[in-house]
């Protein structure tokens, strides 16, 4: 039964050196990523602006960060983790950053007005004729997809609102965020491995040291010092 359980704790520690590796491997190609991602963010250069109160800031006013924090958290249902907002690192490297400022974007095209000139009628397919002039269109929170193209003026106004600039942007930062997210888990999992491989070390160890010759376990005792 000893030598059983003997090969049974050097086989759990050869396993617990086994995912030990994999964690450091997991560790390093982590780190890898991380300090790519560090450089692409600070070639961008892209920053978060914060008051003197640490507060963030839109155009200058915290009321603008407000809504498009509501926007990222109620709306689009996203945990902000507000250890990654730091005002003394205000450069967008983090999945927050990432989301916050894709959601800075969003916000200004769901909250604008857009100038729409027909430069002659246009009658609709149902009908409607849309007399030739100048209109004024408040997106009021529409979407790509939540635009009447029907309407030429809706038309017209989804692409003045939803350029191919902002598509690109959201996309990017989107990309940003999910490479950050990815990041911590891949951390995370490599802490995982190392936590097993560790108990997996300890567990083996253990079995072959309690699995001794008993004859070693006394020579042991007898020179073990009595105290006075």
């Amino acid at each position: 039964m000893n030598g059983r359980l003997k090969v049974l704790g050097i086989v759990l520690t050869i396993f617990g050196l086994a995912f030990m590796a994999g964690g450091a491997y997991a560790f390093i190609r982590t780190q890898d990523g991380a300090k790519s991602l560090q450089a692409f963010s600070a070639a961008q250069g892209v920053k978060l602006t914060y008051n003197d109160q640490g507060q963030l800031t839109d155009r200058g006013e915290v009321a603008g960060a407000q809504a498009i924090m509501s926007l990222l958290t109620n709306d689009w249902g996203f945990k902000v983790d507000a250890s990654e907002l730091n005002p003394n690192d205000p450069l967008v490297n983090t999945a927050s950053e990432y989301m916050y400022q894709m959601a800075t974007i969003a916000h200004h095209t769901l909250d604008s007005t857009q100038t729409v000139v027909l430069d002659k009628d246009v009658t609709a397919a149902d009908g409607t004729v849309y007399k030739a002039g100048t209109y004024e269109f408040n997106v009021d929170g529409r979407y790509w997809a939540q635009f009447n193209r029907a309407n030429p003026i809706e038309a017209a106004a989804r692409e003045q609102a939803w350029t191919g600039t902002a598509h690109a942007l959201i996309a990017e930062l989107g990309v940003g965020s999910v490479t950050a997210s990815t990041l911590q888990m891949g951390l995370g999992l490599a802490g995982l491995f190392a936590a097993l491989g560790l108990t997996l070390i300890v567990a083996g160890v253990g079995l072959v040291w309690a699995t001794r010759p008993e004859t070693e376990k006394v020579r042991a005792l007898r020179q073990a010092p009595v105290p006075a």
